[in-house]
């Protein structure tokens, strides 16, 4: 069975796009993981699948992550889809519904995509912690970082802030941190740099994932810790490996990213040749 797919990515977070709004095409977890590998499959951060638009949105955007999980959120991925079905429809304004609920998405005049990513969500059972807790300041160290900070994107997300970010373990601290008990959902770890009042330097150890050229909604997770903190105003470009993205915490909680999409090339796979 031939399907045809779309390889995408946002600063370097990378994504293989099916479209299944005409027909299921059998993407099981298991079919999403074989193709998401890098070395077996086509390689990706997140597997996307485009379905059916449900009452009040353009479309359902199904996100997986390489091990086959499914994720509420990414936003990254959001503002890649929107791109997709503005250049389909010539609408430069979107709703993309998720498991995590529905994202508005605007492609600007300058080609910069913003989506809406929704409220930042506080509360200690919504990031979701295990135990009840101060989600400003986590009982959590490791390795020379400690004292996080967590809230929720649509998927949970700790931030650790740090002096010198050359000289944090990412790759070591972020899967221990990443499956700590604190976190019955697991997390996604970022670990950032304040280089000024509007501006942090960000890596995000990505829940699934590893450590990942950019994650979107992690960015605007440590917008939202370093606002709360004290240590920026409710705007900021915030810096990933990939670059950057600008983030604002509105006033009524919302989280606005702006930022570039890019398509790497489009494609045709033999779904047959991929475990179901």
């Amino acid at each position: 069975m031939q399907a045809r797919f779309i390889k995408m990515h946002g600063l370097g977070n990378d994504f293989v796009v099916f479209d299944e709004r005409a027909a299921p095409l059998g993407l099981t977890p298991a079919r999403a993981a074989a193709i998401a590998d890098r070395r077996s499959g086509v390689g990706c951060d997140q597997f996307i699948t485009i379905e059916p638009p449900p009452p009040g949105a353009d479309a359902f955007m199904r996100i997986r992550n390489p091990d086959g999980a499914e994720a509420g959120a990414c936003g990254n991925a959001t503002r890649c889809v929107a791109d997709l079905l503005f250049r389909e429809t010539g609408r430069p304004r979107q709703v993309i519904r998720t498991a995590a609920g529905d994202l508005a998405a605007e492609v600007r005049a300058d080609g910069m995509v913003q989506v809406d990513m929704g409220p930042a969500r506080l509360e200690w059972q919504a990031v979701p912690l295990a135990s009840a807790m101060d989600t400003l300041h986590l009982d959590l160290a490791a390795n020379g970082v400690a004292d996080p900070a967590a809230c929720s994107m649509g998927n949970p997300h700790v931030t650790f802030f740090v002096e010198n970010l050359g000289e944090v373990d990412v790759a070591g601290i972020g899967p221990r941190m990443e499956c700590h008990p604190l976190f019955p959902q697991r997390a996604n770890v970022g670990f950032a740099s304040v280089l000024g009042p509007a501006r942090l330097r960000l890596r995000v150890w990505e829940r699934g994932a590893g450590l990942t050229r950019a994650c979107g909604s992690g960015a605007c997770a440590a917008l939202v810790n370093a606002h709360r903190r004290g240590l920026t105003g409710r705007k900021a470009e915030v810096v990933l490996d990939g670059g950057p993205l600008a983030i604002e915490w509105r006033a009524d909680g919302h989280v606005l990213m702006t930022g570039p999409t890019a398509t790497a090339f489009h494609g045709c796979i033999d779904l047959t040749a991929y475990p179901a």
